[in-house]
């Protein structure tokens, strides 16, 4: 029914379109020719003056009124060093073709009326004016080659890659349909080699694991941070179809193309919380975020910075927005520390590992540090169930005392704890899970108690701080009912006793 109402409305508009313009016509006829061309130049040239005296405010009113929420104006000042420069530019060209603009709207709109036609009005014909030539063209000729020379000069700034010796940090931004991925260096502060052959489900970015930078790289989730006042060098690429990592408040935007890496370089001046504060002093930003909640968050506090894709990637180009945080140095390092590496946490020991028979120089440290810890917290401690500590990184071969290879650094970090705190003596004690005879358990696990005291003695640690001890099967620390379980009860212990 709805339907049917708008055809009719349609076809009666229509019909009295058509009426209009016979009535028209039928005027035209009775005033005559002559009157009806004075008539319609009068009024062509003063809607003409009409149309410009309204159109002009109207475009100084618009931008005016727009001036808070584009970039470069209101709160929307430059967040990055290069930003002000790129902001100066858009100014200045935008002051100088702006002048240009009023004044040929001006000049249009003003010789449509006074030039309209008129009886009796003879036409002037000039056909060259030398001195008018040379205004109208070594004028726009001047002003253009100050805007390139301005601009050859922001973008050999801009786009001036990292020097020699300087301190900065690089991350690597990869776009596919439809998200970015990006990757942060380790501690090493180096980013990993990549290999396009070797992408899997598992290992999208096609990071070689045999290249030892790329064990500590870190992938962060939806979120990520940079520290303010850091130069920040981002490698761009992408997988699929054409991307573009595009960070309004920074000014940053480049293309990421399939096939051609590109990079830019920027660094940030302003963290987040200070770009809200900046925000709040304004009243639009005092406004609910959600309007259908008068009482929630208003929109500074919302505000965050954004990754988005300035390209149209897909119907999923939407997805690609990710949240950016500039934050201090101090809150950049928090927020680092607890992120993990993509390969320790998602690749190690896996099928596609290609290190997994092998203790990594990174394992290592990692494994130093943290016993280090536990030992001391272990010492300092008073409560007994605490003087006991797991050495997960000890392993026999299968029904034996023989140590293997890639024990040593685990025992290793024992020997260097026990020189660290002197006055320490310590049991150390081995359990097995329950396949077998108990006698049997017992006696396997006592000879790898001794074996673990033996290379302890053999390193300089004293008989006198070492006792051995083998447990066997009677202190599980899980049932022995699934693989997993009776790994966890495989264990070997040391016990501080005094």
């Amino acid at each position: 029914m709805t339907t049917l109402i708008v055809l009719f409305c349609i076809i009666l508009v229509t019909v009295v379109l058509v009426q209009i313009g016979k009535v028209y016509e039928l005027t035209n006829t009775i005033k005559g020719e002559r009157q009806v061309m004075r008539d319609n130049s009068k009024w062509n040239g003063w809607l003409s003056l009409g149309f410009l005296v309204v159109f002009l405010v109207g475009v100084f009113w618009s931008a005016w009124d727009y001036k808070n929420v584009m970039l470069g104006y209101g709160p929307h000042e430059s967040a990055s060093e290069h930003g002000k420069m790129l902001d100066e530019i858009f100014l200045v060209t935008l002051v100088l073709t702006g002048i240009v603009f009023v004044l040929t709207h001006i000049a249009l709109f003003w010789f449509s009326y006074q030039y309209r036609w008129q009886e009796g009005r003879k036409a002037k014909f000039i056909p060259h004016d030398n001195r008018l030539e040379i205004w109208w063209t070594a004028i726009p000729a001047v002003v253009m080659t100050i805007l390139v020379v301005r601009g050859l000069n922001a973008w050999n700034t801009v786009m001036a890659d990292v020097k020699e010796g300087e301190d900065y940090m690089e991350i690597e931004a990869t776009g596919q349909q439809f998200g970015w991925t990006l990757r942060y260096p380790g501690a090493d502060g180096k980013i990993g080699t990549r290999d396009y052959k070797k992408t899997t489900g598992a290992n999208t970015l096609g990071i070689d694991f045999t290249d030892p930078k790329s064990w500590d790289d870190v992938i962060p989730g939806q979120e990520f941070y940079f520290p303010v006042g850091k130069k920040v060098r981002v490698r761009i690429i992408a997988k699929d179809v054409l991307h573009n990592f595009y960070l309004p408040q920074f000014r940053v935007k480049m293309d990421a193309v399939p096939g051609l890496p590109t990079y830019f370089v920027f660094t940030p001046t302003k963290t987040t919380a200070e770009y809200r504060n900046e925000l709040r002093k304004y009243p639009e930003y005092n406004e609910p975020f959600d309007p259908a909640d008068p009482n929630g968050p208003k929109r500074w506090e919302k505000f965050d910075y954004e990754l988005a894709c300035a390209e149209l990637c897909g119907k999923g180009h939407y997805s690609m927005r990710r949240v950016m945080k500039i934050v201090s140095q101090e809150e950049y390092d928090a927020w680092f520390k607890q992120q993990k590496s993509f390969y320790l946490t998602e690749m190690r020991g896996k099928e596609e590992d290609p290190n997994k028979d092998k203790t990594l120089d990174i394992e290592v440290r990692d494994r130093a540090k943290t016993f280090g810890d536990n030992i001391k917290k272990a010492v300092e401690s008073t409560t007994a169930a605490d003087k006991t500590l797991q050495l997960n990184f000890i392993n026999f071969e299968t029904g034996s005392a023989t140590l293997t290879a890639n024990s040593k650094f685990e025992l290793d970090n024992l020997v260097t704890g026990m020189n660290a705190y002197p006055a320490i003596s310590v049991e150390v004690g081995g359990h097995t899970d329950n396949v077998g005879e108990p006698a049997t358990n017992l006696s396997l696990s006592a000879a790898r108690a001794a074996s673990v005291v033996k290379y302890l003695n053999d390193r300089g640690i004293s008989a006198g701080r070492l006792k051995s001890r083998g447990y066997g099967d009677s202190k599980p620390l899980a049932p022995n009912d699934t693989p997993e379980n009776m790994a966890k009860n495989r264990r070997t212990e040391i016990t501080i006793l005094n």
